[in-house]
């Protein structure tokens, strides 16, 4: 992807499970590890940031049950959360403590060329939310608006939810469609939007899924009838003319659906996060999901987390950061692979075999 847009690294101290963590980020990062090693914790990061952005971090700290719950094991171990990104030629840094109420509080916000910073005015007063997109709006501050725009533009996706009640089965307005939605609720505007104005990806798309779900012909996407400004996800069965709804679908198929048009679509987001994709996918599936993975690297950065033995089987050694809990201090450990150090090993064996005989680590 394009260089200048690019997360090169990422300094995180005192966020929920994560003590230290200095990490370079690449095209793909693919994080693997036992269930509450700190890999979720690490992708939730990321929905921290997109919060504190849109000036809605109190909101955010408040939902997850205040300032207690964010800092490494509480404020009695943890005095201040540190962050500080790298996004070429830029960077973004802040510090949070805690204080009255269970909140966190901005001691000092900055952002800048390579190592010039712009500090908050005063930062001896406490300030509740981020002062990024006022920065933003300086017209002779375009380091403050370069940031803004590049981490306004980082999504993280969740499409888990196929239960009757999921927004992703329910009608929407049919001019929700400048962007896929984090939880593909908008999926079918979406779609319908890309299929007049990009019917070439539209149909990369369907015939994607179509790899994956033999029987699905198409798409049925059309105003509601007596409702034109609303719209519903339907599909056709190679078998019938007869649209079946969402609710046909099986939930890895409409998981898969909502993956492949978020990997599929004309402009990628810059950053795309998602936590297990590969839930409820059929090996063929993950197959191809992983296919889709590494192409769209290369116009966007990727950041996944699984416990998919087969998903993994299909990248390289360096996209791989192992994920462990520090038995001691109850830290998460991030540790990116060294395809030299394995030389001896992935010769004769897979990624997933390795993970499994705990060759590199990841296992409880």
């Amino acid at each position: 992807m394009e260089k200048s847009h690019r997360l090169n690294r990422i300094q995180i101290a005192g966020y929920k499970s994560i003590k230290r963590l200095d990490l370079p980020i690449q095209d793909l990062n693919v994080l693997i590890g036992a269930n509450g090693a700190g890999k979720s914790n690490f992708i939730g990061f990321f929905r921290f940031i997109r919060n504190l952005v849109e000036e809605r971090m109190q909101v955010f700290v408040a939902q997850k049950g205040g300032a207690d719950k964010i800092l490494y094991y509480g404020s009695k171990v943890t005095g201040a959360l540190k962050v500080d990104i790298d996004i070429s030629p830029n960077h973004y840094a802040f510090k949070l403590v805690p204080g009255q109420g269970d909140r966190l509080f901005f001691e000092y916000e900055y952002c800048g060329f390579d190592t010039t910073y712009r500090y908050a005015e005063n930062i001896n007063e406490k300030i509740t939310e981020s002062d990024l997109a006022a920065y933003s709006r300086e017209k002779d501050y375009g380091a403050g608006k370069y940031v803004f725009d590049v981490l306004s533009k980082w999504r993280v996706y969740h499409f888990h939810d196929t239960s009757g009640s999921a927004k992703v089965k329910k009608t929407g307005k049919i001019s929700d469609a400048d962007y896929l939605r984090e939880d593909a609720s908008n999926l079918a505007a979406f779609l319908f939007r890309m299929r007049e104005t990009h019917p070439k990806h539209y149909q990369r798309i369907v015939k994607t899924v179509q790899l994956v779900i033999p029987f699905f012909q198409d798409f049925k996407l059309r105003p509601i009838y007596n409702n034109p400004d609303n719209i519903l996800l339907e599909w056709i069965d190679k078998h019938s003319d007869m649209p079946f709804s969402a609710d046909d679908l099986s939930d890895g198929s409409l998981r898969f659906i909502c993956l492949a048009t978020l990997l599929l679509q004309p402009k990628l987001p810059q950053l795309i996060l998602l936590d297990e994709p590969e839930l409820g996918l059929h090996p063929l599936a993950i197959a191809i999901l992983a296919g889709l993975f590494k192409k769209a690297s290369h116009r966007s950065q990727i950041i996944i987390s699984t416990q998919s033995v087969n998903l993994i089987n299909d990248f390289e050694p360096g996209h791989i950061v192992v994920v462990e809990k520090d038995r001691e201090t109850g830290e998460s450990v991030f540790n990116r692979l060294d395809k030299d150090k394995l030389s001896y090993w992935i010769d004769e064996y897979s990624l997933g075999d390795l993970w499994e005989k705990n060759v590199i680590g990841g296992r409880p």
